[in-house]
C-alpha cells in the first residue's frame, strides 16, 4: 500500500527529499509545508499551508490527508518537539524526539555524550563565564574553536586562528549575545587539522544503516576562504571516506552514539549527520553531530540514491530497519553548486527575479533544486533567502559532474546572485593526479 508523506521545511534539502520521495515506488502523495517555488513545481508534490510551529495543526493535517510518514527536514522543529506531538497522535515520524534532538540542539550535551561513551572527538571545555572562558583559551593558545551551545543557523562556530579572534568570539557569544540565547553557554574546543567530510546514517530501533559520504564547502570564498556559511556547495562520494574509514565511523562513532542515546533514555530515530575530521594518518574524530540531512549535502545524496527512499525512512520511523532493503547508490558522482544572494552570509536583497531555470534543468544530468525562492503572483521565481538555488548535477566523475553543474549555473539569469567557482576542487585535483 502506498504511503502518503509530508515533508516539513522549505529549503534545498527539502526540495531534494521531495524530488526523491516522489520517485519512490512505495510512495503515494507527497506534501510539503511550507515548501518553496521549486518544490511547488515538482511533479508529484503538493505544497500545503500548514505552520510547522503549530504542532496540533500538523497532526490534524496528517489525519485529514491520511499521511503515513512525516519527514522533518530542518533541525528547529525537531528541537521544538514536533516529533513528540506527531508520535503521540500515532503518526510515524522520521526525526528524533525533543529529548534526542539535543544531540544537535546542545553542543555541550553532544560533547558530554562523547566523553561518557568514549566517542573520539576534540578536547573541550564548557563555559558560561566569559572571564573563565578567556583564561582557558589563553592557557591553550590558538588556533582554537569557539561554539555556541545552542542552534545558531550554522553560524555559531568560530574557528579562531589568532588570540584576538578567539577572545572576541567569547565576547560576542557570552557578553554581547550576538547569537541570542544560543550563546548563553559556549563550548571551547581543540582545533583539529585534516580533511573534513560528512557522513550520514539512517537510525531507528537501535539500528544504524550507513548512507553515502559527501564533502561540503563551508567558506563563502573560492579556495575555502572568508566567512563560514550554511554551505556553498558539496559533492558525493568523498574519496577521503574509504570503506575502511566508513567501517571505523560506524563502529566507533555512529553505533556508540545510538547506543549511548538509548542508555541516556532518549533513543534516536532519524538521520545522524556526523561531521568528521580525518587526519593525514587516517585517524577519525567527530567534529559535531547533526540530527538532519545536511544542506547542501542532501542534494548530492538524493541525486545518487537509486533505492526507495520512502520505504527506508518509514522503516526507520517504525523501528523496522532490520527488514528494510539497504539503500543503493549510482556509481556516478554528484556535485551541487549553491547560488546565493550578493552579500550572503551578511545582509542581502530579496525579491529579485530569477529566469532561465527551465533551460538549466534541460541540460543533461542537471537538476536545479530551490532553497530560498518564492513565486510571484505572475508566476515568476523570486529570491527569498541567502542561499537561493542548488544547481545539482551528476556525471561519471566529480570533474564531469562539476562541469555540468557550472553549465547550469551559467544558464540561469540572476544578476543579484553569486557562487563559488571551485566546488569539488579537492576531488577534481585527486582525479587529475590519478
Amino acid at each position: 500500500m502506498a504511503t502518503n508523506v509530508l515533508v516539513v521545511g522549505g529549503g534545498g534539502r527539502e526540495h531534494a527529499l521531495c524530488w526523491r520521495l516522489a520517485q519512490s515506488a512505495s510512495g503515494g502523495a507527497v506534501f510539503c509545508a511550507p515548501g518553496n517555488a521549486g518544490i511547488a513545481r515538482e511533479r508529484g508534490v503538493e505544497v500545503v499551508e500548514v505552520d510547522e510551529r503549530d504542532h496540533a495543526a500538523v497532526a490534524r493535517f496528517c489525519a485529514e490527508r491520511d499521511v503515513g510518514l512525516v519527514v522533518v527536514g530542518p533541525e528547529a522543529p525537531l528541537v521544538d518537539g514536533l516529533a513528540d506531538t506527531l508520535t503521540a497522535n500515532g503518526v510515524p515520524v522520521f526525526g528524533p524526539s525533543k529529548s534526542a534532538a539535543r544531540l544537535e540542539g546542545s553542543k555541550a550535551f553532544m560533547k558530554d555524550l562523547c566523553a561518557k561513551y568514549n566517542i573520539p572527538t576534540a578536547e573541550y571545555a564548557k563555559f558560561t563565564d566569559p572571564v573563565e572562558a578567556k583564561e582557558y583559551i589563553k592557557s591553550k593558545g590558538t588556533p582554537i574553536v569557539v561554539k555556541t551551545d545552542g542552534l545558531a543557523a550554522g553560524k555559531g562556530v568560530i574557528v579562531a586562528m589568532n588570540m584576538d579572534d578567539a577572545l572576541n568570539a567569547v565576547d560576542d557569544m557570552l557578553t554581547n549575545a550576538v547569537f541570542g540565547s544560543a550563546g548563553n553557554e559556549i563550548v571551547v574546543e581543540e582545533f583539529l587539522d585534516g580533511e573534513e567530510a560528512s557522513f550520514f546514517a539512517v537510525v531507528g530501533g537501535g539500528k544504524a544503516v550507513p548512507l553515502a559520504s559527501a564533502q561540503d564547502h563551508k567558506r563563502v570564498g573560492d579556495g575555502d576562504v572568508g566567512l563560514n556559511t550554511g554551505g556553498m556547495g558539496a559533492y558525493s562520494p568523498a574519496a577521503v571516506v574509504t570503506r575502511e574509514i566508513e567501517d571505523v565511523v560506524m563502529r566507533d562513532i555512529i553505533q556508540p552514539t545510538v547506543d549511548g542515546m538509548a542508555a541516556e533514555g532518549c533513543p534516536f530515530t532519524g538521520v545522524i549527520f556526523a561531521g568528521l575530521m580525518i587526519s593525514k594518518d587516517g585517524k577519525v574524530k567527530l567534529l559535531e553531530h547533526n540530527i538532519r540531512f545536511g544542506d547542501p549535502e542532501c542534494q548530492v545524496l538524493m541525486a545518487r540514491m537509486t533505492s526507495d527512499l520512502t520505504a527506508l525512512l518509514l522503516a526507520a520511523a517504525k523501528g523496522e530497519l532490520d527488514s528494510a532493503p539497504k539503500p543503493t547508490w549510482s556509481d556516478e558522482s554528484a556535485v551541487v553548486v549553491v547560488m546565493a544572494a550578493n552579500g550572503y552570509p551578511g545582509s542581502y536583497a530579496k525579491g529579485e527575479k530569477i529566469s532561465n531555470l527551465d533551460a538549466a534543468d534541460e541540460i543533461e544530468g542537471v537538476k536545479v533544486l530551490h532553497a530560498g525562492t518564492i513565486a510571484s503572483e505572475s508566476g515568476d521565481v523570486l529570491s527569498a533567502g541567502g542561499r537561493v538555488l542548488g544547481v545539482t548535477a551528476y556525471g561519471a566523475s566529480i570533474t564531469e559532474a562539476a562541469a555540468r553543474a557550472y553549465d547550469g549555473v551559467k544558464t540561469i539569469v540572476w544578476p543579484g546572485g553569486f557562487n563559488r567557482k571551485d566546488i569539488g576542487w579537492r576531488a577534481i585535483a585527486r582525479e587529475k593526479s590519478q
